[in-house]
């Protein structure tokens, strides 16, 4: 990974930012948490705060469950072409926003690329094991509390009205759902479910989909084909890929927000974070949907 990030270190200039910033950010094609807390290689502390800002478009594999059900449902054929370019367009937009977080709010001069070049060693399972044990600790303890915390806050509100235990229909989550729908409209996919399932996303954004299932009727493992026969009815291809594209950019899962948190150790740029994700989500779905409309 050093060696990548020297290579890499020429291009990442041209944004402002060094090839170390490569490490933590293509670990966020798995899980945005570890790579958030991988930037504390970064000695520049404006490097590091543009790297845990821009870090959540990357596309985590928890997205990856979205894009496959509904690129199967609406694109037949060409499920593999639609969600690479859902990766490559995160990866675009991050280097995008980083361009121009340097050259705006994190003005600065260019931090100069240092970085040891280890010889390539055999990896030791007894130091491998106490490094992987570190870090899973560190993500049980910093990302997991949260996580629990606001899974039992949004079972209530998926369950629960002012009347007490209901269908989730009629639940105070059913209500945000509806009060969300002018926001989405714009966007192409302005139903109460939709705007409820991205909600329950925040929680863990795997589980977008199967809420999607429970709140249209459609069950709890619905296929390709049975998704597509309901969801056609309010959704077309174009808004469909809005909506993943939508489910790639916006606010990232609860753990992810609480990594922020503890890594930035300010809740500044934690709002900061959760507002710009979700305002450049809602830009680009916006045009994707609009000039697609104009388009096709």
């Amino acid at each position: 990974m050093s060696r990548v990030a020297f290579l890499l270190d020429e291009w990442m200039q041209k944004i402002g930012l060094n090839g170390k910033t490569f490490i933590p950010l293509i670990l966020g094609f798995g899980c945005n948490v570890p790579a958030i807390m991988a930037t504390r290689t970064l000695e520049n502390e404006r490097d590091r705060l543009i790297a845990i800002l821009i870090n959540p478009f990357m596309s985590c594999g928890a997205r990856f469950p979205v894009y496959v059900l509904i690129a199967s449902a609406f694109f037949p054929g060409n499920e593999t072409l639609v969600t690479f370019s859902l990766y490559i367009l995160g990866a675009a937009i991050a280097m995008l926003v980083a361009y121009v977080f340097r050259r705006t709010i994190f003005k600065g001069d260019k931090t100069h690329f240092i970085m040891e070049l280890p010889p390539y060693r055999i990896p030791d399972l007894k130091h491998l094991s106490i490094h992987v044990w570190d870090r899973v600790k560190g993500y049980i303890i910093k990302a997991g509390t949260v996580i629990f915390a606001a899974s039992v806050v949004l079972w209530f509100v998926l369950n629960f009205n002012s009347t007490g235990l209901v269908e989730i229909t009629e639940s105070f989550g059913a209500g945000v759902g509806k009060a969300m729908v002018p926001i989405f409209k714009p966007l192409g996919f302005g139903t109460w479910q939709s705007s409820l399932s991205l909600f329950t996303g925040i929680v863990a954004k795997e589980i977008v989909v199967a809420n999607m299932a429970i709140v249209y009727g459609i069950g709890g493992d619905p296929s390709a084909g049975e998704f597509y026969k309901v969801m056609s009815q309010s959704f077309t291809p174009l808004s469909a890929y809005a909506f993943m594209v939508f489910v790639l950019l916006y606010t990232p899962c609860v753990g992810v927000i609480g990594v922020i948190k503890r890594e930035t150790n300010s809740w500044k740029w934690t709002g900061f974070s959760v507002v710009i994700q979700f305002t450049v989500a809602w830009v680009v779905a916006f045009i994707v949907y609009q000039v697609g409309g104009l388009i096709f």
